[in-house]
């Protein structure tokens, strides 16, 4: 059920592309399962916190993609992308009630790291503007479907269930860093 790599970071994905970067984060169980905490979170944490969660982590990981399309270094992008699925799956399934600004600094170096390691996947940089708004679109859908799930916590023991799903969010990133550790 986990793929070979703890990522979904394959270099040199062939012909990139619009599609390409749209399904990227759709097929990397490390990227799918973070976005997914992050609306979730969102939606736990309410408020604004809602939508600003699902709006800030693609803003950030957009300035992440163009710092790897200018050539630029982000070191411990791909650890940082195994440790936001684990933080972030403990947050749901801790219930951690935090800030909006202590939440957004949390997400934020997650989202430059994500952005990052997508970007550094995409071989040359011809088709690097519609690959980044490939994956750009599917994280803020994932986000969305994140906050969809979020809201399930304000039905009839919703919230434990909501925990269990962030458990299990946070055991899987635990899964993937080990397999990476091991690879």
């Amino acid at each position: 059920m986990l793929p070979t790599v703890a990522a979904a970071h394959a270099p040199g994905e062939a012909l990139p592309s619009f599609a390409s970067g749209f399904l990227h984060p759709l097929t990397g169980m490390d990227h799918f399962l973070a976005m997914l905490a992050v609306g979730i979170w969102g939606a736990l944490l309410g408020g604004r916190a809602v939508w600003l969660l699902p709006v800030a982590f693609p803003l950030v990981m957009t300035v992440g993609a163009v710092t790897g399309i200018s050539g630029a270094r982000i070191s411990g992008a791909e650890p940082a992308v195994l440790a936001s699925v684990v933080i972030l799956g403990g947050a749901i399934a801790l219930n951690v009630r935090a800030r909006l600004w202590v939440a957004l600094a949390v997400v934020g170096p997650f989202a430059l790291s994500h952005g990052y390691a997508h970007r550094i996947e995409l071989p040359g940089t011809d088709a690097a503007a519609e690959y980044c708004a490939g994956f750009i679109l599917a994280t803020g859908l994932i986000h969305l479907g994140g906050v969809a799930l979020g809201f399930i916590a304000a039905l009839r023991h919703g919230l434990p269930v909501l925990r269990a799903v962030g458990a299990g969010i946070a055991g899987a990133g635990v899964a993937l860093a080990a397999q990476r550790i091991l690879a």
